[in-house]
Parts: C-alpha cells; structure tokens; sequence
C-alpha cells in the first residue's frame, strides 16, 4: 500500500471512529466541546484537521473562510484552498473550509436524491489531505436558506463564525435566491469589518474542473478522465453480501458488495479494473456491474469484485473498491465455457492496467 493510500485509510478510520464516540457522547474525544481533531502521522507526515459540528456554542479564533458543498474536492476545489491557505497565511489567522453536510437541495426538495462523489466521510478524509486547519459543518436548513446574502455575511459567518476574511470562489453565489453578487458581498462585509476576495479562475484550456463534471465522466464510463479531476480514484464503499456461488465454480470468486452510501454515484454496467482495500491491505481486482446476461438472472443490478490472489473469508466485513479504468461493457455469452474464457482476458487487461497504475 503506498503512503497516499495508507494515509486516506488511517484518516477514514479515525474520522469513523471518532464520529461514532462523539454519536455515543464520548466527552473525550471532544476538542473545546464542539469540535473533532483528526491528527495523524503517517510516512512522517502529519495531517491535522479540526471538524467543527456543533457551531452554537464556538469559541473561535478569527478565521480566512472559503464556503460551498465540495463535492468530490476536485482539482478545481484544491486550487481554491490553496488560495484559501495563502491568504490566510498573508493575515496570520487560521484557513476554514465552510461546507454542508447535507446537499442543500435536498434539505428544500425531500424528493430529491443527490448522486454525489463523495460521502461525508469521504468529503471530510479528503479535505484533510488539503492542510485546511479548521472544516465547519453548517447544517443547511430552510431558515437558512430564506437568510440574504447580507444576513448570512452579517449574523452567520461574522457574528457566530467569526470569519474576517472570505474567499469567494469566481462563480460562487450565495444567499436567498443568490439575488446578490461579489460587489454586494465586499459592501455587506464591509459594513461588519470582515473582508471579502475574489478568487482566481483555476487555469484549465481542457476539462471544465467541477464536480458535475466529474459526475458526467464517471457516468460516461471515463473514469481515467474522472480520477484525473479528482486527484484520486474513485472509489465506493460497502458491505460484502453473500451471492449465487457461481464464479467459484469457474475459478473466478466474487465478494458481492452491498452499498452502503445510497447517494454514492455508480459507475455504468460493465468491467473494471479496480484496486480493493480490505481492512488495512490492498489488493488488485477487477469489478463486474451488471444484471449477469449470461445468467438469466433477471434485472437485478450487482456489484461484484474479484480479487486477485485472494481467499480470506470477508463476509459481512467492509471494503473499498478504488476504480482505476474501465475495462467493457457488459455482454451476454452463449454458455459458462466462453464465460470463463472471457474472464480469463478481462483478468490479463486488468492485471495490465494496474500494473501501469502500480508504478505511478
């Protein structure tokens, strides 16, 4: 396992962990009563973070902020907190990264299902990586939502916040109707002694760097091209399931995988070369999604994954699949011989594939 995959699996599993003391009101493992910290040494390296839940009673530093939803926290998101990181430095105050833990839209719309790239969990493993001192979870209500631009300046990001300085992404819009514009946010600050800037346009003659972009790659099977945006490999998480038993009787046995995040977004149908993490351990694999044509199994969609030189029993145990490329689409075979045969070729292709990978 390389230090980058070593260290998201240590920061998941300390922010699973710690957020399932605080669920059970573990006071140790509060940090000034509101907040988590996440510190971890890994390859030398350290990567703090503190998570602010609870933001009715802060006692806060004053604080440079950036606010959105992150999702993914793509290339395009880095480049802001770097930006975040330096202004802050310019002023000597602590950076924040101000998101949500839930997607607005479907706090106001309860029939709106979000497919989104990351979990929460995963949004807050990867915003750790950034160096951002402090992330704030506000929750996202229908009161809120109703708030002005210049009362969300005023009342929630200066008064309960204590945000001096803001940094305001180039296309980013807030308030109630997003009504108002950076020019209204520098008048609305300025009237409370807080300071408002514009970020840079993130420097791109290619891809458009946004998460819905990501989100069209990967549901364009391009998951090359998806990871590129991301900086890392996508990946879904879950819950191996006992299945039908029939890739064993071929020589290819698959851990099916029930997901657990249902807003994740899944990938298309067909065959992928993926990387498995298995508690601290990772392997090599290839991924089947798909209804199994050559089956006859109906419309039912699965997940399966086969890994590679592996035969520890993992039923009911948690794993990660770290998409890498994609390898076909799904087709129907006359019989289980040519089944075999062809995932017999599909296991070269991968084995190709994350071979490349393996070196990077």
């Amino acid at each position: 396992m390389n230090s980058y995959t070593t260290l998201m699996f240590e920061i998941q599993k300390y922010l699973f962990y710690l957020y399932s003391l605080t669920s059970r009101g573990n006071k140790a493992y509060s940090y000034h009563n509101n907040c988590l910290l996440c510190i971890l040494k890994i390859c030398k390296q350290r990567v703090v973070m503190i998570i602010i839940k609870d933001i009715e009673k802060l006692n806060l530093p004053l604080l440079t902020a950036t606010i959105g939803f992150f999702d993914g926290v793509h290339v395009g998101h880095r480049f802001l907190i770097e930006e975040l990181k330096r202004e802050a430095r310019l002023r000597n105050l602590p950076s924040a990264v101000i998101t949500f833990p839930e997607h607005p839209r479907a706090v106001l719309h309860a029939d709106y299902q979000p497919k989104l790239l990351n979990s929460l969990a995963e949004k807050m493993a990867q915003l750790a990586t950034t160096g951002v001192d402090y992330c704030i979870l506000l929750p996202f209500t229908e009161a809120l939502s109703k708030l002005s631009a210049q009362q969300f300046i005023q009342t929630i990001l200066r008064e309960q916040l204590q945000v001096s300085s803001l940094l305001i992404g180039y296309d980013h819009r807030f308030g109630h109707n997003r009504a108002d514009g950076f020019e209204q946010y520098v008048s609305y600050a300025a009237a409370c002694s807080m300071e408002v800037i514009q970020a840079a346009v993130y420097p791109t003659t290619t891809i458009h760097a946004s998460s819905s972009e990501v989100r069209k790659l990967i549901l364009e099977s391009n998951i090359k091209a998806a990871n590129e945006l991301l900086t890392y490999s996508y990946a879904l998480t879950g819950s191996v399931t006992e299945g039908h038993k029939v890739g064993r009787t071929i020589g290819f046995p698959t851990a099916n995988i029930h997901q657990i995040d249902p807003h994740k977004i899944i990938p298309p149908i067909g065959v992928y070369a993926v990387q498995v993490q298995v508690e601290e351990q990772l392997h090599n694999g290839m991924l089947y999604i798909g209804n199994r044509p050559t089956l006859d199994d109906g419309e039912h969609i699965t997940i399966e994954v086969n890994i590679f030189d592996f035969d520890q029993d993992i039923y009911n145990k948690a794993i990660t699949v770290y998409f890498k490329e994609f390898i076909r689409g799904d087709m129907k075979l006359p019989n289980l011989t040519e089944l075999k045969k062809q995932l017999a070729a599909d296991l070269e292709t991968s084995k190709q594939i994350l071979s490349t990978h393996n070196k990077q």
